[in-house]
Formats: structure tokens, C-alpha cells, sequence
């Protein structure tokens, strides 16, 4: 399994999602992280990969041993 880390601005994001919007992100990373399945889209123009949690969007780098979890928020926002 890969370790999940997320950057200073990305776990306050994480930290003021709602209760079960957090719960459920969180999932669906570790998730991601030991099977390498989800709702995980290649971004354009950038790098880096999204995974999607009903309305809120986690964007992400992956390595060989880690995912860096770099934004989270509404996918309203997420991509500005």
C-alpha cells in the first residue's frame, strides 16, 4: 500500500470538509492507494490526477511509493 501524504493547504482543505465527505474522501484515497481503483481521472494541461467524492475532488501526484495529495475541496472550486 501507499502512504498518502497531503501538503499543509491540502489537509486544512480535508480538515474543513464536512463530516462525511471527509470520511468518505478518505476512503476512497486509501482505497486508491492499496488497490490502484476509484474514480480517478488524468488531469489536462497539468499533471497530476484527480479521484472524485460525490461533489469534492482531491488532486494528486503519484510515485512509485506515495500518493501527495496537493488540493481538496468542491469541484466547483478545485481546478482555479
Amino acid at each position: 500500500m501507499k502512504t498518502i501524504r497531503f501538503t499543509g493547504p491540502a489537509l486544512k482543505a480535508f480538515a474543513k470538509l464536512p463530516d462525511r465527505a471527509r470520511v468518505q474522501m478518505r476512503l476512497k484515497l486509501e482505497r486508491y492507494a492499496e488497490m490502484g481503483t476509484g474514480d480517478v481521472k488524468a488531469l489536462v494541461g497539468v499533471p497530476g490526477l484527480r479521484i472524485r467524492s460525490g461533489s469534492y475532488r482531491a488532486v494528486f501526484v503519484e510515485t512509485a511509493d506515495a500518493i501527495e495529495v496537493f488540493k481538496v475541496g468542491d469541484r466547483r472550486d478545485i481546478y482555479e
